[in-house]
């Protein structure tokens, strides 16, 4: 025993709008924001619907007859009315082709509820529209929405149909495969981009770090010639110094040689005192030593910051890592939906090769049973 229930089978997204029912010229605002906008196929009554929901609130409630017109007033706007509702519903889309497409849509729906009404009135309505007289309406939708969308409203189910089903019966199943699969697809790209800019901000930050840790190999080889210098001017300094000393001293030696007693013991010149190259030659290697401590703060602050760079590239590692594991898991996911997609279609194939072959064998029959005719005739 099949069930049927009311099926979505084209979905696009839009502004609504309800005409001023005092004016019937202004337009006020039905929903904040672009809803969804759907036509659904109620089986049991074998009729179309547009229906919006935003929230808990339907905006748009229109059931489609052959009378109706939708008319494209703009290039991204249109409306048709709906004398049930005693209103007229606006549509604003995102784009032209996305009215274009409502619209091409809209004629098909009405085409098929012409026909069904037809059929209904000549008492000929044996079997569902969906079943090959509109067209394959639900066949190949552009969007679908599935039962956790907010504009999914069902009908009551309807009693089976008498009679063998056709393939049509399994399209619920098949539909919902192909949505979960297209979203898992759009994820796996989502997916696989943001994988792409990582890789290539990971290899933006490895060059960086590459440079840095050149710049810092040869700034620690500067730094360790400028110690080596700066010990030597060091050095240097001292024996300028041991050498003025020695010269200060140097007529109290010959007093204490000669026998002459020598004076108070005379305290080192003070250094404005000092040879005026001695003096110059000092400031030089101080200047030149505050100079080279600057260098070693500075280079110090690179060393951090390359430190800081090295951690973001490891983050970044262990993001690309996380990234390229959620891909695997999606393409295995897309997999198992693909396989449970053609385990869906094998019945329906299954079903055309019956028909097919019954085809064929009423054609032998219809032709032997004129074979027997003509016999007939003939005694």
């Amino acid at each position: 025993m099949f069930t049927y229930r009311e099926q979505p089978i084209f979905t696009t997204r839009a502004h609504v709008f309800h005409i001023d029912p005092a004016t019937k010229k202004n337009w006020i605002p039905a929903s904040g924001q672009a809803v969804p906008v759907s036509f659904f196929f109620d089986s049991n009554r074998s009729t179309y619907r547009i229906i919006s929901v935003e929230g808990t609130k339907a905006v748009i409630n229109s059931t489609v007859t052959p009378n109706m017109v939708f008319t494209k007033t703009s290039q991204k706007f249109g409306q048709w009315a709906d004398p049930r509702a005693n209103t007229i519903y606006g549509l604003g889309f995102g784009s032209e082709a996305d009215l274009a497409q409502f619209i091409e849509k809209f004629k098909e729906v009405k085409e098929a509820t012409r026909i069904v009404s037809q059929k209904q009135q000549n008492g000929t309505l044996q079997s569902s529209p969906r079943d090959g007289s509109t067209g394959d309406l639900s066949g190949t939708p552009t969007k679908t929405l599935g039962p956790s969308s907010p504009a999914y409203i069902p009908s009551a189910p309807e009693s089976p149909i008498s009679g063998p089903k056709s393939p049509s019966s399994f399209p619920t199943m098949e539909a919902q495969l192909k949505y979960e699969n297209e979203k898992l697809k759009i994820a796996l790209a989502q997916s696989s981009a943001n994988a792409k800019k990582w890789e290539v901000e990971l290899q933006t930050l490895k060059n960086n770090n590459a440079r840095l840790t050149a710049a810092l190999h040869e700034s620690t080889s500067n730094v360790d010639e400028w110690k080596k210098q700066l010990q030597a001017y060091k050095e240097e300094c001292a024996t300028l110094r041991s050498q003025l000393t020695n010269k200060c001293d140097g007529p109290e030696s010959s007093s204490q040689a000669s026998g002459v007693p020598p004076a108070a013991a005379a305290a080192p010149p003070p250094p404005a005192q000092w040879p005026e190259e001695l003096r110059t030659r000092i400031g030089a290697l101080e200047s030149e030593n505050e100079l080279k401590e600057k260098e070693i703060a500075s280079l110090r602050l690179q060393l951090d910051e390359m430190e800081l760079d090295m951690t973001k590239a490891t983050a970044a590692q262990d993001k690309l890592k996380a990234v390229e594991e959620e891909s695997s898991s999606l393409q295995q996911q897309i997999s198992r939906l693909e396989k449970e997609l053609a385990d869906a279609r094998a019945p329906q194939q299954k079903a055309a090769d019956m028909q097919q072959q019954l085809g064929r064998h009423l054609q032998d029959a219809t032709a032997l049973n004129e074979q027997i005719t003509s016999v007939l005739k003939g005694t």
